[in-house]
């Protein structure tokens, strides 16, 4: 059976690497890694605004307000240049891609629909945000594979050598930037006579909403964690292959938790990426640690269990994950594989109940200690459950097959001492 599956995995894995190394959804993963900070500081700006409205500090609310404003509500702006210039750096080896983030800049904004306030025009924030991602990342990716294309056929104004690069990068970016702002304007034109109004409006109809009522629900999510470990398991970087492909959709549905934790409603959404990072922290291997620290027999397991449970406190299980090793090891396979979907399961029905809050979909800073990344999901129902998880269910998820793996180990050693 482990020989069949390692052979299955093998004849798989070259599908897997060529869908971890597309270049697409490798610019997708920059665009949304890179606004992470952004992301954070705008989830941390939320906060303190709804806590100091609650407290009658108006203006340090306001303040805070127009931080996530200029953040999490201007998202879009961020990943559609990030998009752009990543897609032509990765194409071309002789170009940073900045042109090409600043023509995806002018792009979005030639399609986005400009609204009057008492006589004057503005460009509302409505697709700024989380309802622009998608089209952000599209556009993106039409403006920067068209930039490449043009430089790639030379479709540039070429100056002479001598010239200081920062003005033949400008003139060599001009016919690009001519071509593509009058594609966009006639693509505005177009749908300003639509139903739709706008190109934001119909990738956020046919588009945006199903992929979030689809990979926001809850299988979705049982299944990735399970898609992903499994990967892990085998050696292949699941975080890597799959991540891509979610964050885009889950970042959205924390956006939209944000702005309505923000004004005071609802929060709308069970699922997230804050809800995937707080209750999947670590992978859950601190559980696999502490039984190493305080039930293990085997010199190994005990020492590898001292090295591995600082690291492990602050989320880093890349000691233990590899030092056991997890990776394909199949005394192993069925906790490292299933426990990040037994929790999201139990997370997931707990809040679904109303026993635990949803999360306000601020983004946790990496490399927090344990209960500490988990403030940030805004109430203390989620702090208490994620303690509870990794130090009671983690360990008990862990514990039948450590018990068996502990005992070869044991037995290992005694022989070895012979």
């Amino acid at each position: 059976m482990k020989e069949k599956m390692t052979k299955l995995f093998q004849k798989l894995q070259p599908w897997v690497d060529k869908i971890g190394n597309n270049k697409y959804l490798q610019a997708v993963m920059g665009a949304m890694m890179a606004t992470l900070g952004p992301m954070i500081i705008g989830s941390f700006a939320t906060l303190v605004a709804v806590y100091a409205g609650r407290w009658k500090f108006a203006q340090l609310a306001k303040i805070m307000g127009f931080v996530n404003s200029a953040t999490i509500g201007a998202i879009a702006l961020y990943v559609v240049f990030l998009m752009g210039k990543y897609i032509a750096k990765m194409f071309l080896n002789d170009d940073d891609g900045t042109s090409a983030g600043i023509i995806a800049l002018m792009s979005f904004l030639i399609i986005t629909p400009l609204g009057n306030i008492k006589d004057v025009t503005a460009v509302p924030t409505t697709w700024l945000g989380a309802d622009g991602l998608f089209s952000a990342i599209i556009v993106g990716i039409v403006v920067g594979r068209s930039y490449v294309y043009m430089k790639q056929h030379k479709w540039t104004i070429k100056m002479p050598a001598g010239v200081p690069p920062m003005v033949s990068d400008t003139f060599a970016a001009l016919i690009p930037t001519l071509l593509l702002g009058v594609f966009f304007t006639i693509v505005a034109l177009g749908f300003s006579v639509t139903s739709f109004g706008s190109f934001h409006q119909l990738i956020f109809s046919i588009i945006q909403i199903p992929l979030q009522h689809i990979g926001g629900s809850f299988w979705a999510m049982v299944l990735v964690c399970l898609i992903e470990q499994i990967m892990w398991f085998f050696g292949i970087h699941g975080t890597n292959v799959i991540t891509p492909i979610v964050v885009p959709i889950w970042m959205a549905l924390d956006m939209q938790n944000l702005a309505a934790y923000k004004a005071g409603h609802p929060v709308p959404n069970i699922y997230g990426y804050a809800f995937f990072n707080f209750y999947t922290w670590g992978g859950t291997a601190l559980g696999l640690v502490l039984l190493m620290l305080f039930i293990a027999k085997s010199e190994r397991f005990k020492t590898l269990g001292k090295i591995s449970i600082i690291p492990a406190l602050f989320g880093i299980t890349e000691p233990v994950i590899f030092g056991t090793p997890l990776v394909l090891n199949f005394d192993f396979f069925v906790p490292f594989a299933t426990n990040n979907a037994i929790v999201v399961i139990i997370a997931g029905l707990l809040t679904k109940l109303g026993i635990v809050a949803r999360c306000t979909g601020a983004q946790a800073v990496f490399g927090l200690p344990l209960g500490v990344h988990a403030l940030l999901g805004g109430h203390i129902s989620i702090v208490i459950l994620v303690l509870i998880i990794q130090l009671v269910m983690s360990p008990l998820l862990w514990y039948p097959w450590f018990r068996r793996a502990d005992k070869k180990a044991v037995a290992e050693e005694q022989n070895a001492a012979k």
